[in-house]
């Protein structure tokens, strides 16, 4: 009589952790063990439909990660799958080892810059980002249901060493560090241990706050980009009269820099600075920035011969976009800076950091002489305006049409490949649904103050015309 086949394991997510970048939820209420589990089965059954069999696992150092990692784990090899587990790390490690290790997919468990109570997974396939539709896939498969693999193991592997070696490797010469002090905030996050061995073969004076792994993250929220995060990185710059500052993430994909002056340096002018290294060696060197990026920036690319270009806000869209184009370095506002000058092209703080303290090096110009060069900036920070997931991305349809059929009177330029840009004679203002929480993201910058205000003004008036009145 013949056996009757295993019924297929199926699993419904909460609908609120499959995220546009990665997947996402509050431990304990949105996401458990058995979703990292099923997330393994089914990220297992995926790749058995491509032809692939190997995968790299990493997690951050949250106190949730290492159960979660467990259960991740034991999916993909009940999944089928021949999973190479290098502990915890850095997300960039856990990029290292997928391409190093050529594994077919790659899993980090790690909630980024989240609060403690949260964690997620960033995932990789075929050594590219697996994410929007990918991850909306991977829902309706677990929702059908899988049936389980063969053959599957675990192995562990210390990358550690090979990680750290690359790292200094591709970073070059910094010998002329000497007599330079620079300060390290690794904000109790996951790159601390890597920061600690980098530096430690540095030339110059290096103060590394916070190494320790702590998932509690008792110092302060380790979000580089929030600026009351980097009081205490502003502060020791000051005492020790350092050369710059530098900020990580909880994960280390993300940096924050703050000047010898104290100022916080964005992202995007940090981009441009560090695209100077690449369009000296390639005068029309394709630089991508993403559509919340300063005209200052794109005009320093520019003025040096090179081609900077807007692109979709998202770690997964810039790192695609990068190697669509073949572009040496694209960066985000977010501190997401993506180098593939002598590097890999994923997003990497400690590398970008290496870049930075390079290209002071090379150019002779601190990156506090840099930005003390360039032209006053007008801009408001990120505006974010609440508003509902079901409303959002509506919202920006109509904004988008409104605009397309009647445009502002002094408009050269209409980019709408996230949300709307609209650049004129005034400068540029920008409306764009998040795809991480219920909100508009919008922004402004004018030539001057009073272009600014005029601008944020016509933010205002678009989405009253759209149904959403913001008082911002």
């Amino acid at each position: 009589m013949d056996e009757r086949p295993e019924p297929l394991i199926q699993h419904q997510f909460h609908p609120t952790i499959l995220r546009a970048y990665d997947i996402r939820g509050i431990v304990g209420e949105t996401l458990h063990d058995k979703d990292a589990y099923m997330i393994g089965l089914g990220f297992a059954a995926t790749l058995r439909q491509r032809g692939g069999s190997s995968v790299a696992i990493g997690r951050d150092g949250r106190l949730s990660s290492p159960d979660l990692s467990a259960a991740l784990a034991r999916g993909l090899v009940d999944g089928g799958m021949t999973v190479t587990d290098i502990g915890t790390g850095p997300t960039p490690k856990l990029y290292f080892a997928d391409i190093t290790l050529n594994c077919d997919g790659a899993i980090q468990v790690t909630g980024s810059h989240n609060p403690p109570s949260h964690n997620g997974f960033k995932m990789v396939l075929g050594h590219k980002p697996f994410f929007g539709e990918d991850i909306t896939a991977l829902g309706r498969l677990m929702a059908e249901g899988v049936a389980p693999g063969v053959g599957g193991s675990l192995k562990e592997v210390d990358l550690q060493a090979d990680y750290v070696n690359s790292l200094i490797s591709a970073a070059g010469d910094l010998a002329d560090l000497a007599g330079m002090t620079v300060v390290w905030d690794c904000g109790n996050g996951a790159a601390g241990p890597s920061t600690l061995e980098v530096t430690s073969r540095l030339a110059g004076n290096h103060h590394v706050m916070f190494p320790e792994i702590d998932g509690t993250f008792p110092n302060h929220h380790p979000d580089p980009v929030d600026p009351a995060t980097l009081d205490q990185l502003r502060a020791a710059v000051t005492q020790h009269h350092a050369v710059m500052g530098i900020g990580f993430d909880g994960d280390g994909d993300r940096i924050g820099v703050i000047d010898a002056k104290g100022r916080q340096v964005p992202g995007d002018l940090l981009t441009a600075y560090l695209a100077r290294h690449s369009v000296r060696e390639n005068a029309a060197a394709d630089v991508i920035f993403d559509v919340k990026s300063s005209l200052t920036a794109l005009d320093v690319v520019a003025g040096l011969g090179g081609t900077p270009s807007l692109w979709k806000t998202g770690h997964s869209h810039m790192k695609m976009k990068l190697k669509e184009t073949g572009a040496p370095i694209a960066g985000e506002m977010s501190g997401h800076i993506f180098i593939a000058d002598r590097y890999f092209g994923f997003d990497d703080a400690i590398f970008a950091a290496l870049a930075v303290l390079r290209e002071m090096v090379v150019s002779g110009e601190t990156i506090t002489a840099f930005i003390d060069s360039l032209p006053d900036v007008y801009a408001t920070p990120e505006l974010r305006i609440a508003c509902d997931d079901e409303r959002k991305f509506g919202i920006v349809e109509k904004v988008i049409a409104d605009v397309t059929a009647a445009p502002d009177p002094d408009t050269s330029d209409i980019a709408d490949m996230d949300g709307i840009r609209v650049t004129g004679a005034l400068g540029w203002w920008l409306i764009r649904a998040s795809n991480t929480g219920a909100e508009l993201v919008a922004r402004a910058e004018g030539r001057d103050e009073a272009a600014r205000d005029t601008l944020k003004t016509r933010i205002r008036a678009r989405l009253a015309d759209a149904g959403l009145d913001w008082t911002g």
